[in-house]
């Protein structure tokens, strides 16, 4: 049985003007042990997929689907209910989390105040934390500084030991190296994998734009397009031979190191992504598409072409392995 598994989950955001089908029918499971990358363009859902597993709140608002972690149904549409598995069994470092660092606390304050949510007084803890920010390469001095005098860096380590203090069995990691440089997105990166490794957490997902990011770290890569999964194998078969188009795409979009422009270009995605408000019939990257043809009204469904257990949603790879 897989840790996690979910099952046509549609999550929409509500606006004036109508529902925006951001995450628009995603199934798919995650193996104990797995690291997942999940991958896409900006404003393709991802950050809604990863988001909606832990705290769904409006605009946003859940649709229909299933989502089972340890063979147990999470209630995603409720908040309160979620309360109980947030931290412990579920856990979110959210995007720019450098900025989710309470200003006017010390970092030991913030920890004591979000464990005391869930019952466990700081003084408990106070060894166990100490070899938390030890295994993130930070100083036992942080806990009594505030975060204005932490590094870039140093702040993310810091939510990062936050979200996974009580050994959670899913981590959710949204675009966390995004503004670090190089030397620190090396570190952020490896102590996700020692997470992993060391049983502090027993799956991941890494939301992402970077495929080169998840090269480093992933098991298997899910690609999403416009609401949409469009593909999911493991990272050597979607990176050497990628099945959808839209993959194809982002991965020529790379640069090869040593190899100059004039000897290989990169290429961009034609066009631009659909408006979600009023989604197009049939496969969402059709307009895009080079390869475009009649069938692509008809909207492919996301199933195996595969011993593997590979997954893609166009029509061209499913006739080609049909």
């Amino acid at each position: 049985m897989p840790l996690l598994e979910v099952q046509d989950l549609r999550v929409y955001y509500q606006t004036i003007r109508g529902d925006v089908k951001a995450l628009d029918g995603a199934s798919f499971s995650l193996a104990e042990g797995e690291i997942m990358g999940l991958a896409g363009e900006s404003g393709c859902g991802k950050s809604t997929l990863g988001r909606s597993l832990v705290l769904l709140k409006p605009p946003m608002k859940y649709v229909e689907g299933r989502v089972t972690l340890e063979d147990f149904s999470l209630p995603i549409w409720d908040r309160e209910k979620m309360n109980a598995f947030r931290f412990s069994k579920i856990s979110l470092i959210p995007q720019y989390a450098m900025n989710a660092l309470n200003p006017t606390r010390k970092v030991k304050k913030i920890f004591t105040d979000i464990l005391a949510t869930k019952g466990i007084k700081g003084s408990q803890v106070l060894p166990e934390l100490r070899r938390r920010l030890e295994m993130v390469e930070l100083p036992l001095d942080v806990l009594n500084m505030y975060p204005i005098e932490l590094s870039g860096g140093m702040k993310q380590r810091v939510v990062m030991v936050l979200s996974t203090f009580l050994n959670p069995s899913l981590l959710i990691a949204d675009e966390i190296t995004s503004a670090l440089d190089v030397s620190t997105q090396r570190a952020v990166v490896k102590m996700l994998v020692d997470f992993r490794d060391r049983r502090v957490v027993r799956a991941m997902i890494v939301i992402t734009h970077d495929i080169s990011l998840l090269y480093q770290i992933a098991d298997s890569i899910l690609v999403m397009y416009a609401g949409k999964l469009v593909e999911k194998g493991t990272t050597e078969e979607i990176l050497r031979a990628p099945k959808h188009p839209y993959t194809r795409f982002l991965i020529a979009s790379l640069p090869d190191i040593g190899v100059r422009y004039g000897e290989r270009k990169l290429e961009g995605v034609p066009g631009c992504p659909p408006l979600l408000l009023q989604p197009p019939r049939g496969c969402r990257f059709r307009e895009r598409c080079p390869h475009a043809f009649e069938k692509c009204l008809e909207e492919p469904p996301f199933v195996a072409i595969g011993p593997s257990g590979r997954q893609v949603a166009c029509w061209q790879a499913l006739e080609e392995h049909a």
